[in-house]
């Protein structure tokens, strides 16, 4: 009774909210909200992500999903995981999938209105003609990674931010890693200025900042092998390595080393250097994983005298922000070795301090978290100040030690407190129903989006010449 009372309550400030900020111009309701909750419209799933928004319930959110999509292997394995959440043991999902399927699937979206928030995760190439589509129409956006692929699609993007703001909807991006425990503590630790001292400048040679970021294309999701779309390996439907993993990791680099921020990309950033390179995707690893059993005609005129295709998802960039030089690696292989996975590194260089992920064969491929003297520091000092902080974050993180290794320590995490991936989609998607119910998005969020697309399509230009 008590948990019905509050969940009503929550609902009834949830409508409130959104009807206070349709009348002040900041948030217009798309359709009669009931019940206090609001509904979501799935458009064109092609990517499993699509699925993980709804991997588990939300008390604001209308259990009834309207989807609209092509017909094809895409929006049937999109079904298909909805199904197999709806039908797990273990706290199943309640979500009724209303679908249409026909090729004027965005012209039948636009005309129904069926929902408040369209959830985009698929196809990149026409990711922002679909933004602006909805932007027109009234309707909020949720949009998995990344939401342009090349220059063209962000002079487009920032007029979709700027009918955003005009009509007060809320144009947002699928951020998970800022749930990542890891990155939590580590932002945590460079922003103790005891521990973590100053951020460092760097320069290109010597960045600041360094992160790496390694990805495989066939792997289990759910504990399902993946299955990417036959389009998945052209990279003007796709977009190259450049444009994609990389928004992640300058989302978590201006997170952390500018938290609420304004940025001006115009006046704060500068792209200095970028490279690109291919990964050689054989036949037989394309229909692994596409389960086709041939390329299609799109990609065929791209094989080399082999038969195989150079898939360019492999990038390196270095740019400045705010003065701070960052450097960003994305590699992708076919597979990972027996016992890994997805692997990060990520570096950040303080005045007294660096504060490290790694995830490494010494790690087991499991990411662990570091804290190392920098030059001139006071270990003593150092160890004391570190010493305090993780106590103080034991409130949050129960259990969290402190271990030496090598030159500096370890922050021990008790292995319940880290979660995947997936489960981080529950996180983002409350943050972005808690801004909906605001009615606006905070500045620096805008700001945060606009520089990050700036720069992963200025770092595509750049390496393209």
């Amino acid at each position: 009774m008590r948990r019905d009372l509050l969940v009503a309550m929550l609902g009834m400030c949830f409508v409130l909210g959104l009807l206070s900020c349709a009348e002040s111009g900041k948030g217009p309701v798309a359709r009669p909200v009931e019940d206090g909750k609001v509904g979501l419209v799935v458009l064109d799933p092609g990517h499993y992500h699509a699925a993980l928004v709804q991997k588990t319930m939300y008390a604001q959110v209308d259990p009834t999903v309207h989807v609209y999509a092509p017909d094809g292997p895409e929006v049937e394995e999109y079904l298909g995981r909805i199904e197999g959440f709806n039908s797990r043991a273990e706290d199943p999902t309640g979500w009724e999938e209303k679908v249409y399927v026909g090729s004027d699937y965005l012209d039948k979206m636009l005309e129904d209105r069926a929902g408040d928030i369209v959830v985009l995760s698929g196809n990149n190439r026409r990711k922002t003609e679909y933004i602006m589509a909805a932007m027109d129409a009234g309707l909020n956006v949720y949009s998995d990674k990344p939401m342009c692929i090349d220059a063209e699609g962000f002079r487009v993007l920032e007029g979709a931010f700027a009918a955003a703001r005009k009509k007060g909807l809320i144009l947002f991006d699928i951020m998970t890693e800022r749930y990542n425990t890891l990155r939590l503590l580590q932002k945590a630790l460079v922003l103790d200025a005891d521990v973590f001292g100053k951020l460092e400048k760097g320069s290109p040679d010597e960045p600041a900042v360094v992160t790496e970021s390694a990805h495989h294309f066939f792997k289990y999701v759910s504990g399902t092998p993946i299955r990417r779309p036959t389009w998945y390996f052209d990279t003007a439907q796709q977009g190259e390595g450049l444009v994609d993993v990389t928004t992640h990791l300058i989302d978590l680099v201006t997170w952390t080393c500018f938290p609420a921020e304004r940025i001006d990309y115009r006046r704060d950033v500068a792209v200095m250097r970028a490279r690109r390179w291919p990964t050689m995707i054989a036949r037989s690893q394309y229909e692994k994983v596409t389960r086709a059993g041939e390329f299609p005609d799109y990609l065929r005129g791209k094989l080399n005298d082999e038969g195989v295709l150079p898939y360019h998802c492999n990038g390196e960039m270095v740019y400045a922000m705010k003065g701070v030089h960052v450097k960003l690696t994305v590699t992708w292989n076919f597979e990972a070795p027996e016992g890994a996975g997805d692997t990060h590194y990520s570096l950040l260089r303080g005045s007294q301090a660096h504060v490290i992920i790694r995830q490494g064969k010494e790690q087991g491929y499991k990411p662990k978290l570091y804290v190392e003297p920098a030059s001139g520091a006071d270990v003593d000092r150092l160890r004391g100040a570190l010493e305090k902080a993780v106590a103080r974050f034991q409130g949050k993180h129960p259990g969290l030690a402190l271990e030496p290794r090598g030159q500096g320590w370890e922050v021990v995490i008790p292995a319940g407190q880290v979660t995947g991936h997936e489960a981080h989609f529950r996180n983002v998607t409350e943050q972005y129903l808690d801004y909906l119910a605001q009615g606006r998005l905070p500045q620096w969020e805008v700001d945060t989006m606009r520089s990050k697309y700036y720069i992963t399509t200025q770092a595509l230009e750049l390496a393209r010449q």
